[in-house]
């Protein structure tokens, strides 16, 4: 793009370019602006003419950002988050007047303890906020919280910058999971007796090491994987038809397990806990609404680990 004085530019062309790059579609995208698909076409002409690129092209039903597009949109977004902080008149957020949708990144296995304490802590005091939860590239996870696409990441502990915030939220142990009368496993789980099941090991990868393993793997163990697959909720029904255990977090196994009532018995290895922490942005540190999204999900925490003490 050549060197274009902002007062011949118009600040909108890049508010349709972001709408069209998040939703992937010029329909979707008038319908996020409330414009008319000739209007959204239209203006997306003139920043194409700007750009001197297509930007995006037709990819089966869907509209796919060119490589200058990509290269665009972090620049892009940084820009327009900094006009709407710098028009924003207040230091509060009115969540329970306010309309707004909140993105946060997490791993699949996280979701059915975040969703359930996040939705009730919001449910009556902000009826017109919804929350989307996605799996992050964690590769991705600093532009992306910069750019705003992403609201907050929960993850373990994660090797990003100081411009990430991180707050931990809690603390989370493993467990290992086996059929009420499974006919190897006494009262107790010893670590001879573990290593001499057959296993289950769920992860989203088609290689590598588990934490369970890494863990075992650091005093030259090994247990024998019978069943590799991606979800818990399938790998606890194979428990509860089978003598393979299952090694997973507590309170994902213990929220999972009221479906099947299998033994629930502690890891036989003395490690670490695994901690949960919260990330988001510098820039977003001061930002009213994201500030109360942050205060929301971390009273939820809080309630939520006092009822398990």
């Amino acid at each position: 793009m050549n060197a274009v004085h902002l007062s011949r530019v118009d600040l909108n062309l890049f508010v349709v370019f972001d709408a069209i790059f998040s939703e992937g579609s010029i329909t979707r995208a008038g319908r996020r602006l409330n414009l008319s698909q000739p209007a959204i076409s239209h203006t997306l002409s003139r920043l194409r003419g700007l750009a001197g690129d297509p930007l995006f092209v037709r990819s089966g039903h869907a509209m796919a950002p060119t490589p200058r597009a990509r290269q665009m949109i972090a620049s892009v977004r940084d820009a327009l988050h900094g006009f709407e902080t710098a028009l924003a008149a207040t230091d509060s957020f009115d969540a329970g007047a306010v309309s707004k949708r909140f993105v946060i990144g997490l791993q699949g296995v996280a979701e059915p303890m975040v969703a359930p304490v996040l939705m009730r802590a919001i449910a009556r005091s902000a009826p017109r906020v919804d929350i989307s939860l996605v799996r992050p590239d964690r590769r991705e996870i600093e532009r992306e919280l910069a750019a705003g696409t992403l609201d907050l990441v929960l993850d373990v502990l994660l090797p990003l910058p100081e411009e990430v915030r991180r707050l931990r939220l809690g603390t989370e142990r493993l467990m290992v999971m086996v059929r009420r009368d499974h006919p190897k496993v006494r009262r107790a789980l010893t670590l001879a007796a573990y290593l001499a099941l057959e296993h289950i090991q769920v992860s989203q990868r088609r290689r590598g090491l588990s934490a369970e393993d890494f863990e075992l793997s650091r005093q030259d163990l090994r247990r024998r994987i019978r069943l590799r697959c991606q979800n818990y909720y399938g790998a606890c029904r194979v428990v509860s038809a089978t003598d393979l255990a299952l090694t997973m977090p507590e309170r994902h196994a213990r929220i999972i397990n009221h479906h099947f009532g299998n033994r629930l018995l502690p890891f036989p290895l003395d490690v670490a806990a695994f901690d949960t922490y919260a990330y988001w942005h510098a820039n977003s540190d001061s930002d009213p609404a994201n500030r109360w999204l942050r205060a929301q999900l971390f009273k939820a925490f809080a309630k939520d680990a006092g009822k398990k003490r």
